[in-house]
């Protein structure tokens, strides 16, 4: 966490307490145990973001891993040079066959190569991604980068801030207090974010990082949003992420 108490970096998994305090203790960081915490108080730390926050997750290194490599890449060059073959051969009902095996095979076996020489398909599907989520962006009905966190409108009535797979918050856009009805794009010297209010001007939700306005705004006047442009004092900035601990994830 930084100075404000911003996440900066999630790290989920197993740590072992004397160690982080061995660590803290050498690089001068306070150390916060917070797990006997409630979770509502964790989580509502959680939610308070510094602009370009990461999470990385941790793999299990696999018991095969030292000869995973040598047969994924001769897997990989062997069933790239057979379905070449088929292809060129014109046999694509055997293409297809040995594609199906090929996925079925990367179930099991996680290795860039095969997914390369079963799956040329996979190598495309990013892009069309994103330039779907670009062309949502561009009608209104998303705001944000496609990995997250972005807003996206739900009927009826209904906003969600998604972050990757994980539906981050769920809320109703309406004029009752607890319902999404105004977002407020700011600025404080470097800082930029998202922050979005109910019509008692309750903070929902905050989402530091850089969103582009033109995109916020096609989003809020197709979602009847009030959307306000601001550059903020230190004083108001303060305020914002105050706030912003104690609302609601």
């Amino acid at each position: 966490m930084d100075a404000d108490g911003l996440v900066m970096l999630d790290l989920p998994g197993d740590w072992h307490k004397p160690h982080l305090r061995s660590f803290a203790g050498r690089a001068g960081i306070p150390l916060v145990d917070a797990c006997g915490r409630p979770e509502r108080q964790v989580r509502r730390v959680l939610a308070c973001r510094a602009p370009g926050w990461t999470r990385l997750h941790g793999l299990i290194r696999p018991s095969f891993s030292k000869w995973r490599k040598t047969v994924a890449i001769c897997g990989g060059v062997v069933g790239l040079g057979v379905m070449a073959y088929l292809a060129y051969a014109g046999l694509w009902v055997a293409w297809r066959g040995v594609a199906s095996i090929g996925r079925l095979i990367l179930d099991f076996v996680d290795a860039k190569w095969l997914v390369v020489a079963f799956s040329p398909a996979l190598l495309v599907i990013r892009p069309v991604i994103a330039r779907i989520h670009r062309w949502r962006v561009n009608q209104g009905s998303i705001v944000g980068p496609p990995n997250g966190p972005y807003l996206v409108g739900k009927r009826p009535r209904k906003l969600q801030i998604i972050q990757g797979n994980v539906v981050v918050a769920d809320l109703r856009l309406g004029v009752d207090i607890n319902e999404a009805f105004s977002l407020l794009l700011y600025r404080y010297e470097d800082l930029t974010g998202l922050a979005v209010f109910d019509r008692m001007e309750h903070l929902l939700h905050h989402l530091p990082g850089h969103w582009p306005p033109n995109d916020v705004d096609r989003f809020a006047k197709r979602h009847d949003l009030l959307l306000v442009v601001e550059r903020l004092s230190r004083e108001e900035y303060l305020d914002l992420v105050t706030r912003a601990r104690t609302a609601t994830p």
